[in-house]
């Protein structure tokens, strides 16, 4: 006499995996929906323009910055003096687009240096534009 199997089986995930599978879709969920942008402090910072004006060039302000020491168009300026000169240059310019102020930042420029001086910047009612690189024109003879 032949044994007759039962071809229906019924198979069930195990119930323990339903559970790891619910707390990994609520974890990523979370992680998704949590992401909230860097509030730092607000700055406002001009466009670049097309045009350039040499004598525009010649009178911006331009202040360097290295790991520790400020320099005011050149000069080397200790931070304790940097606000009353750069607020001294900025009020004897009377239009907005002249108050522009160029930073220069070294890469190894600490944080802190670089938010402390772009402050004191703004502060005293310049507009803060950055130079992030220098083009320059070589000719081969």
């Amino acid at each position: 006499m032949a044994i007759r199997r039962n071809s229906r089986l019924l198979i069930e995930p195990p119930a323990s995996a339903t559970g790891d599978i619910a707390f990994n879709l609520i974890v990523f969920f979370l992680v998704c929906a949590s992401v909230q942008p860097d509030s730092g402090r607000k700055q406002t910072i001009p466009k670049a323009e097309q045009t350039e004006q040499k004598d525009q060039q010649t009178d911006t302000i331009s202040v360097e910055l290295t790991r520790q020491a400020v320099f005011l168009n050149g000069d080397p300026v200790t931070p304790k003096d940097f606000g009353p000169r750069i607020k001294a240059k900025l009020d004897a310019r009377s239009n907005p687009a002249e108050k522009v102020v160029v930073v220069k930042s070294k890469p190894d420029t600490p944080y802190n240096h670089w938010i402390a001086v772009t402050s004191q910047i703004e502060d005293a009612g310049g507009i803060v534009t950055l130079q992030l690189e220098e083009e320059q024109t070589v000719t081969v003879p």
